[in-house]
């Protein structure tokens, strides 16, 4: 187990040892695969078991943040710089400072915004909206997404240089499906997750407790998502 990852199959056991492999090191990562497959938790492992360990965090969700918000939210504000900003605010960029920054749905990134990050890859540097002075930050930059980020360079909504910088090492995982040695072992960590904080002694699964996992119709057996299986387990 790498941290809060279980990795009883095979598939998972090489996404630990890549994770080991990657969080030593600044190098951007990028997270693949499908919606609940535990992407922010792979970005987790990493920041752990990094020299970054002992600095923030900072996790975005690209996709539920409107567009004309994004901006300041990721790179701050001055006062003034526009209606209702009374006073300066940090982004998410200078709060990761020698830390780590997770983008999650970074292919939901607009033109202007992705003109930006292209920047601060490349640079390290830039500058809050409605400021002048230019900002210098240390951020490892890791992002997320359920999308392939080369259909979206094809389609145009995506820059390919952009993508080049996002894409140097890629973490892909695979969705539960095709991993099914891990439902049970999943099943148990949620299930001592959940017991802790309840205060409750159970020992372990009832014999339904494998086959309601694996259920074709209410388990995670067929679905790509962790969900099901943490849902299961807290009831």
């Amino acid at each position: 187990r790498c941290v809060d990852l279980v990795c009883a199959s095979e598939k998972m056991a090489e996404v630990c040892n890549l994770i080991g492999t990657v969080a030593p090191s600044n190098v951007t990562v990028l997270i693949q695969g499908e919606t609940g497959t535990g992407k922010e938790l792979v970005a987790r492992a990493i920041h752990h078991l990094s020299p970054r360990q002992g600095f923030p965090l900072i996790a975005v969700a690209c996709a539920a943040i409107p567009e004309s918000l994004l901006e300041a939210e990721l790179f701050g504000h001055e006062k003034g710089a526009f209606t209702g900003a009374f006073r300066q605010r940090k982004g998410r960029f200078e709060l990761a400072h020698q830390g780590t920054l997770l983008l999650d749905e970074v292919a939901d990134l607009g033109p202007a915004l992705q003109s930006k990050l292209l920047r601060v890859l490349q640079e390290k540097e830039f500058e809050r909206i409605g400021g002048t002075q230019t900002i210098k930050v240390d951020v490892r930059l890791i992002s997320a997404t359920r999308k392939r980020l080369e259909d979206e360079v094809l389609a145009g909504r995506l820059r390919e240089d952009l993508f080049y910088r996002l894409k140097v090492i890629t973490v892909t995982l695979p969705p539960l499906r095709e991993r099914k040695e891990d439902i049970l072992p999943l099943a148990e960590h949620f299930l001592e997750k959940y017991r802790r904080p309840l205060g409750k002694e159970i020992r372990g699964l009832s014999p339904e407790g494998p086959a309601a996992t694996s259920s074709p119709t209410t388990g995670p057996a067929t679905s790509g998502s962790l969900r099901p299986a943490s849902s299961g387990s807290s009831r």
